[in-house]
């Protein structure tokens, strides 16, 4: 795999075809732009809150939410008339093939907190992960981009993770200084917050699972941790930046090998530099799911 900073690039589907290999990175960038251009068209609250049905990852859509995937799909149609085969996971569209069977995944959220972008909070992200396999174990290449900060995380399996070309390493001091809920809702934070009492010193919620998994591969956060169950496409890119900068992360009680990538997968995530910090939130975890 060449460098990091280079031209990322998990292995090429098998074809019949002598297809090139995929440059991810460029089409994550092209996206990014092309998805820039629709937040730049569609300005204001009231504007970007047009609802356009339940895509199948089972949240309402916002055109917007159509609009960028749109922009994602574009570029995947460029990867398929180049010979390539794969499965696409979509928050919006769910699975779609493109070619002949493949076990290539790619795991898409176009935009990982559209309530943040809706309200133009400026938190959210474009999420994209490639996978040889069927669940997050075989993710080969993590890519997510806060819109808001307008920084990039890069990894690619076995070879690291990196922040706008810069190295990434998880903090791994003791204890948990700083720790980000995600699915923040009242009803589910109180029994963790509780839960934390005496081991946690600051909460911060920022609206964007992506980004929060992120910013714990980057030592910005101790930990992060779910309330809720969350999605295959909220995390496949993070987890893998996540895990490549030195950080843990943990899917419940599932192994990686068994947290699938498939639209209806749900499962909670928490992820932490160190094992202890890891097991805390777990516990934190749990608590939550049992009142």
């Amino acid at each position: 795999m060449e460098p990091m900073s280079l031209r990322p690039s998990p292995r090429a589907p098998s074809s019949t075809t002598a297809a090139q290999p995929v440059d991810w990175l460029g089409l994550c960038r092209r996206t990014v732009a092309a998805q820039r251009e629709i937040f730049a068209a569609v300005r204001g609250v009231a504007a970007r809150t047009v609802y356009e049905g339940v895509g199948e990852g089972g949240d309402h859509a916002l055109v917007i939410d159509r609009r960028c995937e749109d922009a994602v799909f574009a570029e995947l149609q460029t990867v398929a008339d180049a010979g390539h085969s794969f499965q696409v996971i979509s928050e919006e569209r769910g699975e779609v093939a493109f070619g002949a069977a493949s076990e290539m995944r790619l795991v898409i959220d176009p935009i990982d907190g559209s309530l943040n972008a809706r309200r133009t909070i400026p938190s959210h992200s474009f999420s994209f992960a490639v996978a040889g396999g069927p669940t997050m174990a075989d993710v080969e290449f993590g890519y997510v981009y806060d819109f808001g900060a307008g920084e990039e995380f890069v990894a690619c399996r076995g070879a690291g993770a990196v922040l706008d070309g810069e190295p990434l390493s998880a903090r791994q001091g003791d204890g948990l200084e700083v720790v980000g809920i995600e699915a923040a809702k009242p009803e589910l934070t109180l029994p963790v917050v509780e839960a934390f009492q005496g081991a946690v010193y600051r909460l911060r919620g920022i609206g964007s699972i992506a980004i929060t998994v992120a910013y714990v591969a980057a030592g910005r956060l101790d930990g992060m941790v779910s309330l809720r169950p969350c999605r295959s496409v909220d995390a496949a890119a993070a987890q893998l930046i996540a895990r490549e900068a030195g950080g843990r992360v943990a899917f419940g009680d599932l192994d990686l090998g068994q947290a699938g990538l498939g639209i209806d997968a749900r499962y909670p995530i928490a992820a932490a530099a160190t094992d202890g910090g890891l097991r805390t939130l777990l516990d934190a975890q749990a608590a939550g799911r049992s009142e």
